[in-house]
């Protein structure tokens, strides 16, 4: 039977402990005797496992969902490499590699479940695996290259970091994903997902509208406009361990400009510039709480706040207000009598917004510009995500060519 090996990201520290003490088998019972299993083939088990913790450890503190993604993808790899090839981790040649690559694209039906499940459990005071988990879950169509692509950078990463700790002088990702048959090499034109105009006025009037009847909804049209006139991320508006968004973040500079400090990926730190009309609906927000029109220096109220409770919002939540406004705008949209409209609302989800914003400020926005305020370390992510005019150039010129 598989057993999961890598808990939550705040039960890491404990089994880091329980693995040093060799006491893991008082809180995790059936990974202590899943290990003893596996190492009557591959003798280097907990010394494989406790590197395992120690790069989930070091990479994962900075966000759980880095975390996450991580754990889950390296976690199947060591999985595989101990029970299908009965090797270390470190043993691994570039064969192997090929081999796991080929296992992910057609992996067992014993690996898989058709189900998102929980790991661990607390019962009696110990950690009770649950025998549903799996490392992968059941795909009806093919696996995409964003997933291919992701399985390649969490090991290349992994055995980056090994080669670092000195715990291997080898990694032969770079050239297994470089001949590999399975990742295709992107030339076409890719769009982002957003909102077309008639949608977007869709959403944010209905939800304006809702607000004469409903006051609470200005939480709610506060919320689309950070998310599409400031290109934020859900993440950085909510509640996060290192980071609670609030009011004291806007500021104002020496000329008279406004802005908003927001925590980005990697916990990196940027100021994005407001627009008047942004700034329109902050004041129009802060009323409504009850605070004067425009933030000073030292308020710690939260950005996005809960109206029951104390604190600000978390991503499910924020997430939940979101749907909230598609749901209405959506409903009005075939009323109205725009089906397709509707019918592609009905799958979009929050982080549209932040495209569909930095989409239509493309047209008129100097470059740099533009990418400062999404948060993009390199300028070339900003140029090939949005900046579609010489596409457009390119279709214009070619549309008249003769046969």
């Amino acid at each position: 039977m598989l057993v999961a090996l890598v808990d939550t990201l705040k039960q890491l520290r404990y089994q880091i402990a329980h693995l040093e003490d060799d006491t893991l088998a008082t809180e995790y019972p059936e990974l202590n005797q899943f290990i003893k299993t596996i190492f009557l083939d591959v003798p280097q088990v907990k010394t494989d496992l406790k590197f395992l913790y120690l790069f989930l450890y070091v990479y994962g503190r900075k966000s759980e969902a880095t975390y996450s993604r991580f754990r889950n993808e390296i976690e199947r790899f060591y999985l595989w490499s101990w029970c299908i090839q009965h090797k270390s981790i470190f043993d691994l040649r570039r064969d192997d590699i090929e081999a796991y690559v080929e296992f992910v694209m057609e992996p067992l039906g014993s690996w898989s479940s058709d189900s998102v499940q929980w790991r661990y459990k607390d019962k009696e005071g110990q950690r009770i695996f649950n025998k549903n988990w799996r490392p992968f879950m059941v795909k009806k169509s093919a696996i995409s290259q964003q997933t291919i692509s992701s399985m390649f950078t969490a090991l290349n990463v992994f055995y980056k970091f090994a080669i670092l700790e000195e715990k291997t002088f080898a990694n032969y990702v770079p050239v297994v994903k470089k001949n590999s048959p399975f990742l295709i090499v992107q030339s076409q034109i890719n769009q982002p997902d957003t909102l077309s105009d008639i949608q977007w006025e869709y959403v944010f009037g209905v939800t304006k509208d809702v607000c004469a009847t409903e006051p609470d909804f200005e939480r709610n049209l506060f919320t689309l406009a950070c998310l599409k006139g400031l290109y934020l991320r859900i993440s950085e508006l909510s509640e996060r361990p290192q980071w609670s968004p609030v009011m004291s973040h806007f500021w104002q500079d020496n000329d008279g400009f406004w802005f908003l400090r927001v925590m980005g990926k990697g916990n990196k730190l940027r100021d994005v510039t407001l627009s008047d009309d942004f700034t329109h609906y902050l004041k129009r927000y802060r009323l409504y709480r009850g605070l004067p029109s425009l933030p000073t220096a030292d308020e710690p109220f939260p950005i996005i706040h809960k109206i029951r409770g104390q604190g600000g919002m978390e991503v499910r939540q924020i997430r939940r207000l979101v749907k909230q406004s598609f749901d209405l705008a959506e409903h009005s949209l075939r009323k109205d009598g725009f089906i397709d409209d509707a019918e592609q609302l009905s799958c979009a989800t929050a982080h549209w917004l932040r495209h569909t914003g930095a989409t239509h400020d493309a047209q008129t926005r100097p470059l740099k510009h533009l990418s400062e305020d999404l948060g993009h370390a390199k300028l070339a992510t900003t140029d090939q995500i949005y900046i579609q005019t010489n596409v457009k150039d390119r279709a214009k010129s070619g549309i008249n060519r003769k046969i």
